[in-house]
């Protein structure tokens, strides 16, 4: 016989068998068997225990509530970690309020059209963003494309594959080159990547699909496909860090599952590992995108910055963080300098936008993961 909680096992006296009165025949019926104060335990004739009710998995009493301090100390903490947490978001609340205050003189002339007309005149103070908008869009998507998949495969590599020593050295380096200062990816671009780019990208290319409107143009080595490129390279370690830390918070169990049934590696990864780990990777990609969007001196460096817009790869080109770096310590008029803050609100916005939804996601997966 089995004991109870309280660590007893019932006696054949407090067992009784009774009579069915319709039948007159004798049916096994359960008892119940005081087990603890207001508990009881269902037991058949034979001392067997019939059912576990389910409260008897429970704690026979309940924890303690969290203890409250009325010491003078813990509330001075408490207020100023709360004060510092706040902080972040009146500073924020301030940066808006100064931008948008800045940049009165622009929203209250153009409105909305000065996000879709295309005519950049500081001499006329004519000003059109759309140039730069497209520009920020169109070398960040470029990037996000080549550096996405790259950056998923080193995460897949470095979780799944790699030996415990690669993985731990590999990751480091990984996670080192996020830690480069833009300036010399910048300098690492003119010197290596724009002659590579116009001796030996571009002329093929141009070659072969140059009637098309992405690619034609002359191999110079500047433009948005160079931008692009060296966008791509300094994401990279963005996407394959968190997708790494992602992809570790998925459980043993399903791996162990999945093999378990048949599954070679391979499948493992992108039936299991990928799919459950799907939010958090997203989030990532777009945090990557985030930060290629506001990259400043390393697309500034390649780009051409021109205010125009053209499908052309290979063309000059440029973006909202190009053009107020460029042009900022030029702004002589009232505004000129507002167009440039008005951009630079804009490009608060969207990042903003960007990482709030990156966090979303990645606090998603690891909410599931956890739970």
């Amino acid at each position: 016989m089995e004991p109870d909680a309280a660590g007893t096992v019932p006696s054949a006296e407090e067992v009784r068998d009774t009579t069915d009165p319709h039948t007159a025949t004798e049916v096994p019926r359960t008892h119940a068997v005081t087990i603890g104060r207001d508990r009881s335990l269902a037991v058949s004739p034979a001392g067997s225990i019939a059912a576990w009710p389910a409260e008897i998995r429970q704690p026979l009493r309940e924890p303690h509530p969290p203890a409250r301090s009325f010491n003078v100390g813990d509330r001075i903490f408490s207020w100023l970690t709360a004060a510092f947490a706040g902080l972040i978001l009146a500073v924020i609340a301030v940066m808006f309020a100064t931008l948008a205050w800045q940049s009165r003189v622009t929203i209250q002339r153009y409105g909305l059209s000065f996000l879709y007309t295309s005519t950049w005149d500081p001499v006329h103070n004519v000003f059109g963003a759309a140039p730069a908008i497209l520009g920020t869009v169109y070398t960040s998507l470029l990037a996000l494309l080549l550096a996405a998949p790259i950056g998923v495969m080193v995460a897949i590599f470095l979780v799944e594959m790699a030996p415990r020593r690669v993985r731990t050295s590999l990751g480091f380096v990984v996670e080192l080159l996020a830690a480069v200062p833009s300036i010399v990816y910048g300098l690492w671009a003119l010197i290596v990547l724009v002659p590579l780019v116009r001796d030996h990208i571009q002329p093929p290319l141009i070659d072969h699909f140059g009637n098309t409107p992405f690619f034609s143009g002359y191999p110079i080595g500047l433009g948005v496909f160079t931008a692009s490129l060296i966008l791509s390279i300094m994401i990279l370690p963005t996407i394959a860090s968190i997708s790494r830390d992602v992809m570790l918070a998925v459980p043993n169990s399903q791996r162990d599952a999945m093999l378990a049934l048949g599954a070679t590696r391979w499948e493992t990864t992108w039936k299991v590992v990928v799919p459950y780990a799907k939010s958090g990777i997203i989030g990532a990609i777009v945090l990557a995108l985030g930060r290629a969007v506001g990259e400043t001196m390393a697309v500034q460096m390649v780009i051409g910055n021109t205010q125009s817009f053209n499908l052309s790869l290979f063309n000059f080109g440029t973006t909202m963080p190009a053009t107020i770096v460029n042009q900022f310590t030029e702004a002589t008029g009232e505004t000129y300098l507002s167009a440039l803050i008005e951009l630079a609100l804009i490009l608060m916005i969207v990042t903003i936008i960007l990482n709030a939804i990156a966090r979303l996601l990645v606090w998603r997966v690891t909410r599931v993961a956890g739970s």
